[in-house]
């Protein structure tokens, strides 16, 4: 048994940005772990982010072209591919799924990188922030659960709360403060999973996506359709993700 901690990953912070790290009661995640069996399963958007809401959406990391954002639809009519709520970015490119280990990638003039894989980014969730605002009576007291196996930081000292495939440490804090871990450096993760203290929607990514889910209300999700600063699509709680 291997008893060394990697070296290469520094003691966690008690506050992760403004986000206040619960070391006791994890009695606000309890919702999320106390699942019906095939509620809410691996690889699904309810197992992402939660079952039991009205509505569903998929908000979309974009690509990027000389580091400003572009939308799946601009590269999918640039390569001439059809674009559903459900593609997948690889598919979208005409690429395996292993995209990233190719040696050349991107189409000139339109997309030079790929979206980013991982939890919400950080303009992303800006872009996120004053809508969901506007569907929660309790954008002041929010929870958040941060992936444990996130390499800079060792969090193995703190209690954990399980999700589908995932085990998450507990964060505390208003919404705004949701974007408030990039003050630690450029590179920190933002959360995986975002509510409120009323439960008026639950946000989930994850390490392995490039898409950021959110259950709420139907209309909380016709607001994120219509933002002009997202590119969002309807899902359903049981599709797949990507």
């Amino acid at each position: 048994m291997d008893d060394y901690r990697p070296v290469d990953r520094y003691p966690a912070p008690e506050r992760y940005g403004r986000l206040r790290v619960e070391t006791a009661d994890l009695g606000p995640a309890r919702w999320l772990t106390e699942r019906a069996p095939g509620d809410g399963g691996l690889g699904t958007v309810a197992g992402v982010a939660a079952p039991g809401f009205a509505a569903y959406a998929r908000i979309l990391h974009p690509a990027s072209l000389d580091e400003r954002p572009v939308r799946w639809a601009a590269v999918a009519a640039a390569h001439g591919r059809a674009m559903t709520p459900a593609t997948d970015w690889h598919e979208l490119i005409g690429a395996d799924p292993f995209h990233h280990n190719a040696s050349e990638y991107g189409l000139p003039g339109v997309w030079d990188e790929h979206p980013a894989e991982g939890p919400t980014p950080p303009d992303v969730a800006r872009a996120l922030i004053p809508v969901l605002a506007r569907h929660t009576r309790t954008p002041e007291q929010c929870w958040f659960g941060l992936w444990n196996g996130y390499g800079r930081w060792e969090f193995d000292r703190f209690p954990s709360f399980e999700t589908p495939g995932r085990d998450e440490v507990l964060l505390a804090g208003t919404l705004a403060d949701a974007v408030s871990p990039v003050s630690l450096d450029e590179f920190a993760e933002l959360p995986d999973l975002w509510w409120p203290q009323d439960r008026a929607w639950c946000l989930g990514g994850d390490v392995d996506l490039v898409s950021t889910y959110i259950g709420g209300s139907r209309e909380l999700v016709a607001d994120l359709l219509a933002a002009p600063e997202l590119e969002a699509h309807p899902t359903a709680p049981g599709e797949k993700v990507g």
